[in-house]
């Protein structure tokens, strides 16, 4: 195993045993739980995992890493290591019960928006767990009308509820790191909120949104290229979910924009 971090792959090893453990205890992972940990590396949370959850998937991308993991781990029966990428990963084909599954991870900062959204995509775990920059935990789970609220948070928190759990210096990483980390936890929200057409719609909405955030939303509604509402139309969609025309995308819940994209369709 490489005993340097890989800054190509955002590698930064969490050596905080009670951190660690801090961790593992959030997941709240059982005998019967089915468990996809992303990024294990040199194995700080996996240790805590094997033999206390039914079964432990392990997707590691570092070649290193993966053949140390599976030399390790291999011989046992509840421990799969997948050599590859968690954003090329099927889960409906690699968990036995992709909804049921929990997932934990340090993940690598350059890539956190991706592996959170791929997460998001469905069939939806029942729990996720991760580490992240502290700066990205705080856009996540931002109340609406501050300054940290944008598409992240609305694209999270309309399939999935949001909690920062605790904040994590950077004096418990080696390497150390330039920015301070938080464990988040992301329950998606059961039964699902929308089907996939509505969805997709949303998304459509809420980027164009924050990609004019400072605009109005008669504005963006009516001459963002993504969307070119009629305005009568917009106008009737608006009154229908008790939004005014005049506001501006970050005074919007999440509930809003599912409301208003609806509205909308």
């Amino acid at each position: 195993m490489s005993r340097y971090a890989k800054r190509s792959l955002g590698q930064n090893y969490l050596v905080d045993a009670n951190l660690q453990h801090k961790i593992v205890e959030a997941l709240g992972a059982g005998p019967e739980d089915e468990v996809l940990e992303i990024g294990p590396g040199r194995g700080a949370l996996t240790r805590h995992l094997v033999g206390t959850v039914g079964r432990l998937v392990l997707v590691e991308l570092d070649d290193d890493h993966a053949s140390a993991l599976a030399d390790r781990f291999g011989a046992r029966s509840d421990v799969e290591v997948i050599h590859g990428d968690i954003l090329e990963l099927d889960r409906a084909r690699r968990l036995h019960d992709p909804e049921d599954a929990l997932v934990v991870g340090n993940i690598p900062y350059n890539i956190t928006t991706p592996i959170v959204f791929h997460l998001l995509e469905r069939p939806r775990p029942r729990d996720i767990v991760l580490m992240v920059q502290d700066e990205v935990a705080q856009r996540m789970a931002a109340p609406a009308g501050t300054k940290a609220y944008g598409a992240l948070s609305v694209g999270v928190r309309t399939v999935a509820r949001v909690q920062r759990l605790f904040k994590v210096g950077r004096g418990a990483f080696r390497p150390v790191p330039g920015v301070d980390s938080a464990v988040i936890r992301i329950t998606p929200i059961r039964p699902e909120p929308m089907d996939a057409a509505e969805e997709k719609n949303l998304r459509v909405l809420v980027r164009a949104a924050f990609q004019w955030r400072r605009k109005q939303l008669r504005r963006i509604l009516r001459d963002h290229p993504d969307l070119e509402i009629p305005e009568d139309r917009a106008e009737a969609a608006t009154e229908a979910v008790g939004v005014k025309m005049e506001t501006r995308p970050e005074r919007l819940e999440p509930e809003d924009f599912i409301a208003l994209s609806r509205a909308l369709a």
